[in-house]
């Protein structure tokens, strides 16, 4: 089982590494054409609703609840039973998505009335402009994140992995090419995000022909799978999905806050979150059908097996990635976004939010692999109630600390709201004796904290200080990036090899 684990991981991490690569070269592009202004703050927030209720979708409460009941048809049932819960599931999913599209488009000015209430009257008209333009990609990516979860359920990881790369793509593509036909030039953005829904729609449906599961939606409300589902997404919607709505209450807040506030954000959610899309994601997207599969089996050693090994994996690339931002939070900031029309103004009032929401990392990705546990037992109850609090949390402490720090405030609150639900997941997963640490902990911790402590050595002494990078020609600042984080990553895993572990230390049956 750790064999599968561990490629199936592998090839969705490498997967989404080459699609979040392409995200930076999209944020780079983006900050360089456009830079940060009343027109860039008006994007990201008319982005981040229909993106928002993207991750609600493609990495929490449907694929939470999809993928267990998915898992339950192929452990239990025929192959044609399987294909009607399929067809049943993709006319009823279709409808809803449809008439959310519809209210969204024409109730725009609501929305972003909702979700940005403090934008001033330019910035609140051209983001509900553009808002009717990209709130479509939600029905078109959630029906891609259903075709993706079915695919995730047979194995197919390396399809949906890739998928989001297309979005990138298109939106470097409408940048460079269509920008001149708009008279605010951003509203470019808004047509790429548009386009990218339907290329990734149709990009996954010749591999769920071949599979022989292509949809042929059927309507049928009563279908027992069909039930099953909403009855679990619902508050799933809620409760899978805290770190979004957290970082949705972050813009919230911002909007009230100076121009440029809500793109200070979402560059740093972009930059900390790069090893949550590329492992904490992946990691998810692997183990939830797993537990699924062992909870539908009745195999209780194997499903804490697993819960144990992603948490194990999680630390061992969480803690580090955490770290590295910490330390790096200016010179990354600079090398990645400090040319054309982005300030050193703007490297510096990004580089605060980036380095509070780095002290939150690891919690986002420890928070995903927990949470699927109680999603691949169908549990969708102790999860919301945990959501809710740390949501309340959450809007307390911004409230709190949007006055002194302002929009790295609002960073720092999302970090800390994550730990507390962190806490929350793992003392109740331990009270119901769902999960009880597997021997050898004691030496795994002790490797981590050393490996990690020279690579923090080494990082803090390489860093040096962000004017003297921001001095620097862009060659200069990429060579010692990578020069950096190559030696970061060969030090790491010699620190680790020297401590003792090896590769066999993740294999399931080394610890059961």
């Amino acid at each position: 089982m750790s064999k599968i684990l561990i490629k199936s991981t592998s090839l969705v991490s490498s997967m989404t590494f080459i699609s979040r690569i392409l995200g930076f070269v999209r944020d780079m592009l983006v900050a360089q054409i456009f830079g940060v202004n009343a027109a860039v703050d008006a994007f990201n927030v008319a982005f981040k609703i229909p993106n928002f209720m993207r991750n609600l979708f493609a990495e929490g409460s449907f694929s939470q609840a999809f993928v267990p009941v998915l898992s339950d048809y192929r452990q239990n049932r025929s192959v044609t039973e399987v294909r009607t819960f399929i067809s049943h599931m993709a006319a009823s999913l279709g409808l809803i998505l449809f008439l959310v599209t519809i209210l969204g488009v024409v109730g725009a000015p609501i929305v972003i009335k909702i979700f940005g209430p403090g934008l001033d009257p330019y910035r609140f008209h051209l983001a509900s402009e553009m808002l009717r333009i990209t709130f479509p990609y939600l029905m078109l990516i959630s029906l891609t994140a259903f075709c993706g979860a079915i695919l995730n359920s047979y194995g197919m990881f390396g399809v949906p992995a890739f998928t989001p790369a297309l979005l990138n793509i298109c939106l470097i593509a409408t940048a460079f090419g269509v920008t001149h036909f708009f008279a605010v030039p951003i509203e470019a953005q808004a047509v790429g995000v548009l386009l990218a829904g339907f290329v990734q729609f149709f990009f996954q449906l010749p591999f769920l022909h071949r599979l022989g599961f292509l949809p042929r939606p059927r309507f049928n409300w009563r279908d027992e799978g069909v039930q099953r589902v909403l009855k679990l997404m619902l508050p799933a919607l809620f409760g899978a999905s805290v770190a979004q709505v957290s970082l949705l209450l972050n813009t919230i807040f911002a909007s009230f806050l100076k121009v440029g506030s809500v793109t200070w954000l979402y560059y740093s959610e972009r930059l900390a979150y790069f090893p949550l899309g590329v492992f904490g994601v992946a990691l998810l997207t692997v183990v939830l059908p797993h537990l699924s599969r062992q909870h539908s089996a009745k195999s209780r050693e194997g499903f804490a097996s697993t819960l144990d090994w992603g948490i194990r994996c999680n630390l061992l690339i969480g803690i580090p990635a955490s770290l590295t931002m910490l330390i790096l939070a200016g010179p990354l900031v600079t090398s990645l976004f400090d040319y054309g029309k982005f300030s050193v103004y703007d490297v510096f009032m990004t580089r605060q939010s980036v380095i509070a929401y780095s002290l939150g990392l690891q919690s986002f990705m420890l928070v995903k692999v927990l949470s699927a546990a109680f999603y691949a037992q169908q549990d969708t109850k102790t999860p919301v109630r945990i959501a809710v609090i740390t949501v309340l949390v959450s809007i307390a402490l911004n409230a709190i600390l949007i006055f002194p720090l302002a929009h790295a405030g609002l960073a720092l609150a999302s970090s800390l709201g994550s730990w507390l639900n962190t806490v929350l997941l793992a003392w109740a997963l331990y009270k119901r004796d769902l999960y009880r640490f597997q021997p050898g902990w004691g030496k795994f911790i002790v490797r981590l904290l050393f490996a990690n402590s020279v690579v923090g050595l080494l990082l803090w002494f390489g860093a040096g200080n962000t004017l003297q990078w921001i001095g620097w020609h862009w060659t200069q600042r990429l060579d010692h990036v990578m020069f950096l984080g190559v030696s970061a990553i060969l030090v790491y895993l010699g620190c680790l090899w020297l401590s003792g572990m090896r590769m066999q230390d993740f294999k399931a049956d080394a610890y059961n």
